[in-house]
């Protein structure tokens, strides 16, 4: 039984582009569906690494976007802490 999918222009244009790679590489044709699924049951090696996929990104910065940071700073010679903080930002 088949079920509709709802996904934005550029990953549906995506899957026709993969789509027709296949078919210029293989000569054979296959759906949107086979090829949704064959992603989906291919794309990880563990559910633990899938789960693990969405959490938020910790990647760290490498050291000129960090200085490049820094270098924007200004002291402005005020002391802030999380109340200050609070207070500008939910007033």
């Amino acid at each position: 039984m088949a079920t509709s999918v709802k996904m934005d222009e550029e990953t549906k244009s995506y899957l026709e582009r993969l789509q027709a790679e296949i078919r210029l590489e293989t000569g054979r044709r296959v759906t949107q569906q086979d090829l949704l699924a064959r992603l989906v049951e291919d794309a990880y090696a563990s559910k633990e690494d899938l789960i693990e996929s969405f959490r938020a990104s910790s990647v760290p910065v490498d050291e000129d976007a960090r200085t490049r940071v820094h270098e924007g700073m200004v002291d402005s010679g005020r002391s802030t802490d999380e109340d200050d903080i609070d207070e500008i930002l939910y007033g």
